[in-house]
């Protein structure tokens, strides 16, 4: 796919809308409209690398309430002929196709390929990938067990919200009180992970979410390692423009980003 001229493709993730509670969430779901309502006219596609709710059930005819700003804006970006895509994070792996059948967006569970204007771009959330943190490669298995979502899905709404957001305020990412630190070259999995891919099969650009911070690495020869941080502490995104990419931060965090 090549893009057209002068637009551009952006790609952001982790936004945990719901968390810590509902004013600062709804503080950071007005920061995110502004950002998208900026970027609208040169936008050639945007893709949206998940947790972009700290909680996501789909029931059959319920979905979780709030979010109508960010939601309306969606729409508004897909009535007006941009394509999106939506990888689902750790956060809000339960859904299903409410964003596809309402917003026109497709959703993908599994890191996926994608080739523009020549270059090629790995593209996922991130969880999961990598060496290590058994515990949680175990429990996503479970969670991603379509008779335990379906035993979820016979609690009311009222009972299984609430005991969602309560499992959900328990987790590190949720809370945004402190940031991450980097953990060097040798110990961030992810880094490992693009390593490992890249001794198969080139990319140019590995583009990830989940880890909370804003990363530009480069691995070897023209192939980078980008992690798009958070609407946190970072407020940062990618963006190409049809030859390089670049990692920036919306509210002028610029120096917040770690680029080796």
């Amino acid at each position: 796919m090549t893009s057209p001229t002068n637009k551009k493709i952006y790609f952001l993730s982790d936004f945990h809308l719901g968390a810590p509670d509902a004013a600062s969430s709804l503080q950071r779901e007005k920061q995110v409209v502004r950002f998208l309502d900026e970027i609208k006219n040169d936008a050639a596609e945007i893709f949206l690398v998940g947790d972009m709710f700290d909680f996501w059930y789909e029931y059959r005819k319920v979905v979780p309430k709030g979010f109508t700003r960010l939601l309306g804006k969606l729409a508004e970006l897909s009535d007006a002929g941009i394509p999106m895509h939506f990888f689902v994070g750790n956060h809000d792996m339960w859904m299903k196709d409410y964003f596809l059948k309402e917003l026109n967006i497709p959703i993908y569970f599994e890191p996926k390929e994608f080739e523009r204007n020549g270059k090629k771009f790995l593209i996922g959330h991130g969880d999961g990938l990598g060496p290590g943190d058994k515990g949680y490669k175990f429990l996503k298995k479970i969670f991603r067990n379509s008779f335990c979502q379906w035993l979820f899905g016979i609690l009311p709404p009222y009972f299984g919200m609430g005991l969602a957001d309560y499992f959900s305020r328990r987790s590190r990412a949720q809370t945004g009180v402190s940031e991450e630190t980097f953990l060097g070259e040798d110990k961030e999995w992810l880094l490992i992970y693009s390593k490992e891919v890249l001794k198969k099969k080139n990319f140019d650009f590995f583009v990830f979410g989940h880890r909370h911070l804003a990363i530009d690495h480069r691995l070897s020869g023209n192939s980078r390692y980008i992690n798009l941080g958070d609407w946190i502490h970072y407020y940062t995104y990618a963006v190409f423009d049809g030859n390089n990419l670049q990692l920036k931060s919306f509210l002028n965090k610029d120096e917040k980003i770690i680029r080796r």
